[in-house]
């Protein structure tokens, strides 16, 4: 028996007749008898008769392929994409280790879902991670080992980085931050300023630097009751000895602004700065007359001079009318919210339920401190009675000053513009991104639950390191994510920075310039991590073979990005 496939024309039509028949012989000749007409068959199952008449022998695909697991690999394959893109192997070490690898497989999972040293060796192998890195079967002591490895590798690995990424005369962004820690034996663990708001727990303090592009270059681990002012003087003796910068500028906030720092960084042969002036030093201007907040009515920026209190530097005010006007919006609603609170002890005293002046002190106290504005209230208390007022020449004082903020700079004019010294200044703006991004859900670097002192720093490290991958994969993913791709230059260096007309859309419509669905990172990560590894199993021959689910079209868009990301060398 075989199929027969016949096609005539008739007019302007095509008739196509699939028939099965049969040849036999008879009387020595050769006959054919149609057996049935196939025509209304689908082609599928006309190709299945052929393969048959033909001596295949067929069975279902469940009979001859089993999947035996599917893993998920798309989050992984981008990350690592990225990461040896960047050389983020050699950057750790220059012979391939287990230990190197080990500590690739943990940044990378950092990156995709980070989670505790248990968690992670388990997690390990719940993706292609794994195997893709050769490190199967890996446990808990075996990255405690590689964490161990590491720390003894931070200042090649952070001198690698800033070759890469600075040079004679670059800008340095520098930043302090705090995480909490659970425990109570670590060294470094103290109580101090709790940027987490968990205050009373023991933390730890961490000073990052960054280029002028927010990419981080290196971390450094204090005690937690370390001020960030004590924390500087370390930075730049890494610039300018481990990192061998002749010429560097050094940009920080305000709290690391302390004379000793200064007189450190102009004894340095080389290093400039640019920080700003804390809030009493701008009273001490405007009260010694040197600043007249009444000049900045027309205009937002300008340069002052005070050869006594600031030799050879220059001071450039700003002022910026929304801040002002939120200052001033915010400070009414905490001094109104105090006097309600004062006003309940007034009524209690003139009911005669509170008595005794130091029965109302004790009652006044924490109502005036609450909203920290007790030294805006003139407060007169006796046996029986309670009285209050605002410090009206006081509050308009303070709020003269509503919106100011001096910048103060050892760079020339000729070198750096005032408005770019405004612009520079708010780069800042990077480090305190990436502390967002370290504490957040992206890569968790708190709670730090640690014992040792190197496992702690191996692990701000590790986390500072996931945080370079985790930079270069969200600018490489800015056309598919919540990013601006092109942050605009304002003309006005103190005015508020503005989003691009492209991102402005994005934000509104909540797709992106193609008219896909936009993505946060993490939401893209989740949608690649839909891309699986399915390993299948084959009864009849007994072997098995891998094969990665095809992408949808934002995955392959994803991967190409990744692939073709610029990478600074």
């Amino acid at each position: 028996m075989h199929v027969v496939t016949t096609r005539r024309v008739s007019g302007d039509r095509e008739y196509t007749t699939t028939l099965l028949r049969r040849s036999y012989r008879e009387g020595g000749k050769v006959k054919k008898e149609t057996l049935a007409n196939l025509s209304h068959l689908p082609e599928e199952a006309i190709a299945a008769v052929r393969r048959v008449l033909g001596g295949e022998a067929l069975a279902a695909a469940g009979d001859e392929f089993r999947v035996e697991r599917s893993l998920p690999a798309g989050h992984v394959q981008a990350a690592l994409v990225m990461a040896r893109r960047l050389g983020l192997a050699r950057l750790l070490d220059r012979e391939p280790s287990r230990e190197r690898d080990l500590c690739m497989a943990m940044i990378c999972q950092r990156v995709i879902a980070p989670g505790s040293k248990l968690a992670t060796a388990r997690a390990l192998g719940q993706t292609t991670l794994a195997s893709e890195l050769g490190i199967q079967g890996a446990d808990e002591d075996d990255l405690y080992a590689a964490l161990d490895w590491l720390v003894g590798r931070q200042e090649r690995i952070e001198g690698r980085i800033a070759r890469r990424h600075l040079s004679d005369g670059d800008l340095v962004l520098y930043d302090v931050s705090s995480s909490y820690f659970e425990g109570r034996c670590c060294p470094l663990a103290k109580r101090g300023y709790s940027r987490d708001g968990k205050r009373g727990t023991l933390q730890i303090t961490y000073g990052l630097m960054c280029d002028r592009a927010g990419r981080p270059i290196a971390v450094e681990v204090f005690a937690g009751n370390v001020h960030d002012s004590q924390t500087l003087g370390s930075q730049i003796a890494k610039l300018k000895g481990r990192f061998k910068l002749k010429t560097v500028v050094v940009v920080s906030d305000r709290g690391m602004a302390t004379a000793a720092n200064l007189e450190l960084l102009k004894d340095t042969d080389g290093a400039a700065w640019i920080t700003a002036l804390k809030a009493p030093q701008i009273k001490k201007l405007a009260a010694q007359g040197t600043l007249q907040p009444s000049l900045f009515d027309e205009q937002n920026l300008a340069e002052i001079t005070d050869a006594e209190g600031y030799p050879d530097e220059r001071l450039i005010v700003c002022r910026n009318p929304l801040v002002a006007a939120e200052r001033a919006r915010k400070r009414e609603d905490l001094l109104t919210a105090t006097e309600r609170g004062l006003k309940e002890i007034q009524q209690r005293v003139s009911k005669g339920t509170l008595a005794g002046a130091d029965q109302i002190g004790i009652a006044v106290g924490p109502a005036a401190k609450r909203y920290r504005m007790k030294k805006h209230f003139a407060l007169e208390i006796t046996d029986n009675s309670f009285s209050f007022q605002r410090k009206t020449e006081q509050i308009a004082a303070e709020a003269a000053l509503d919106g100011f903020y001096i910048l103060r700079t050892s760079l020339p004019a000729d070198t750096m513009a005032a408005g770019e010294v405004v612009r520079t200044y708010k780069q800042l703006e990077q480090a305190e991104r990436a502390f967002k991004t370290l504490k957040g859900p992206d890569l968790e670097i708190r709670p730090i639950h640690h014992r040792l002192e190197d496992r702690v720093r191996a692990h701000v490290l590790l986390c500072m390191l996931a945080y370079y991958l985790t930079w270069h994969l969200k600018a490489a993913w800015a056309p598919l994510i919540f990013k601006d791709e092109h942050t605009p230059t304002s003309t006005d260096p103190v005015a508020k920075a503005s989003r691009s007309p492209d991102a402005q859309l994005k934000a509104q419509t909540k797709r992106t310039a193609d008219g896909e669905p936009c993505h946060s990172y993490k939401s893209l990560l989740t949608e690649l991590a839909t891309q699986a590894r399915c390993t299948t199993r084959v009864p009849a021959a007994k072997a098995t073979f891998d094969k990665l689910t095809e992408p949808t079209p934002l995955q392959a868009h994803a991967h190409q990005l990744a692939a073709d990301a610029p990478v600074t060398a």
